[in-house]
């Protein structure tokens, strides 16, 4: 801006930007049916000071997948990175590479869950070795990693004087039951040490920086430091959603063989399926939200004392969900709701519009766009997502999306998965697509099992109306809006460029 008065050119200051991703956390555990269950304070006191968006999904799943999805702003059709350990393509534009060139510093407390490209890296290279690789752009503040040996925090507990055994056993609980403590104090646990790491380096820096805060937990493995542990009461813990009949669905029996219960935890291999197992995971699950919770409280007390609350833009989203049990299923690997329904609360800098719910469709692809214009930059045109800044000035965009859309990939190239040995499934059809479209379900298996049209007002996601003869022009139409938006939606890298006899043109 000018400051006409002086006659000098004055750069208007950066905001701080404080972006959170909490790892499977679902929806309604924040505003929802779980809701009542787990007290998150400090998110729902966010809320009521923020943008709160009601109906936002993730676009893909699992971990590195959908973090690639949440960073680049595509579907996963586009990006390709469609599994954990898929390689990204190297020139993809990202939240960070972009930020960058326009004079940010994104720095990443925690992981990214990012799988480089082998056409330009040596053999050898360390990080063609793992699939928890740093995402292009950032400087890695803090090494945070699940399955390897090498994270920061490790080295934090063994300085404080923990035996800490090898992944995964570092996970198992001190006791005979899975709600156990874990082996280390809640203020030494991964949660605590990286919210200390954040408060730390940032209280540093000068105006103007930008984190990316990736806390782990909820995700399994499911053990909690005291009093976390048993911070909730099992016998008070909801009950899992059940169907008459399991097995409705040729994925969803595959996917209850797969996803055992035993497999959410260390250590109890023969943890039997069961309702009091169900509540007594749950009452895990909840614990770790609420532990996360309290630590994203200390963030923002923070940012109030140090006088930069309203100077920062705040986003905080998870990459996923979590079934927790539902339908017997567990993890993510599943089109439910459930699975990729997730909580988006933003607070842009100096806001006007506070505690306002917006319940338009919206994804997982738009929180990049949505950072990138509030800090006054242009999204690639390889990016599918919208920005929501409009709705953070409290307007209505025109001619706003009326669906969502998620894509899974549940095949493996190396060791078949059991979806591919039991329905004999090529790598290239074991991917599911799945559009939402008011209270209507909608999922398209590329080969070999049948669709699925659902119904979900009542809350349930267990009876297939496909071939309900009464509900064919409502399939027929959820199809055309699947078709349509998957060639509306195709790599837009170069949509908007043109060789031309006067050179490379570009549109805006």
């Amino acid at each position: 801006m000018i400051d006409s008065s002086l006659g000098n050119a004055v750069s208007k200051p950066k905001p701080n930007t404080l972006f959170i991703v909490i790892d499977q956390l679902r929806a309604d555990c924040v505003f929802g049916a779980l809701a009542t269950h787990l007290g998150l304070p400090n998110m729902r006191a966010l809320a009521a000071d923020a943008v709160t968006f009601s109906n936002h999904y993730s676009v893909t799943s699992p971990c590195g997948p959908s973090r690639v999805s949440l960073l680049t702003a595509q579907y996963a059709s586009n990006h390709g990175a469609t599994r954990n350990g898929t390689p990204l393509k190297r020139d993809t534009p990202n939240l960070a590479t972009v930020s960058r060139q326009h004079g940010f510093d994104p720095l990443l407390f925690g992981y990214t869950d990012t799988s480089h490209d082998p056409r330009f890296l040596p053999p050898d290279d360390p990080r063609l070795f793992s699939y928890e690789e740093l995402a292009p752009g950032f400087e890695e503040v803090v090494r945070m990693r699940l399955e390897e040996d090498s994270s920061a925090w490790e080295d934090h507990l063994r300085a404080h004087g923990y035996d800490v055994p090898p992944y995964p056993e570092m996970y198992r609980p001190v006791g005979d039951t899975p709600d156990s403590p874990a082996l280390y104090a809640a203020e030494h646990s991964d949660t605590a040490y990286l919210t200390d790491r954040v408060i730390d380096d940032l209280g540093q820096r000068p105006p103007g920086w930008f984190g990316l805060v990736t806390y782990i937990r909820p995700h399994p493995p499911f053990v909690a430091p005291a009093p976390y542990n048993q911070m909730y009461a099992a016998a008070d813990m909801p009950t899992a959603q059940e169907a008459d009949d399991p097995d409705w669905h040729p994925y969803v029996a595959t996917a209850r063989r797969k996803s055992k219960v035993s497999s959410t935890v260390v250590g109890f291999p023969d943890l039997e399926t069961s309702d009091a197992t169900t509540r007594m995971i749950r009452q895990l699950y909840f614990g770790l939200a609420t532990e996360v919770d309290h630590h994203i409280g200390r963030l923002i007390g923070w940012l109030k004392e140090t006088g930069q609350y309203d100077d920062t833009l705040i986003v905080l989203t998870a990459d996923h969900g979590e079934m927790l049990g539902d339908y017997g299923l567990w993890g993510k690997m599943t089109f439910h709701d459930a699975a990729f329904h997730v909580p988006l609360i933003i607070r842009a800098p100096h806001a006007t519009v506070r505690g306002v719910t917006v319940a338009q469709p919206t994804e997982s692809i738009d929180v990049t766009p949505t950072i990138l214009e509030c800090l006054g930059l242009d999204a690639p045109h390889s990016m599918d997502g919208k920005s929501l800044k409009p709705f953070l000035d409290g307007e209505a965009p025109k001619e706003w999306r009326q669906v969502s859309v998620s894509e899974l990939d549940f095949g493996d190239p190396v060791k078949p998965t059991l979806w591919q040995m039991d329905h004999d499934l090529p790598i290239d059809a074991a991917n599911l697509a799945v559009l939402r479209r008011g209270p209507m379900r909608f999922v398209q298996f590329a080969g070999g099992l049948p669709p699925i049209l659902m119904d979900v007002s009542s809350g349930m996601e267990v009876r297939n109306l496909a071939k309900n003869s009464a509900h064919m022009q409502t399939m027929l139409d959820l199809m055309q809006d699947m078709l349509c938006h998957r060639m509306v939606n195709s790599d837009g890298t170069f949509s908007r460029t043109l060789i031309t006899d006067n050179g490379v043109k570009v549109a805006s």
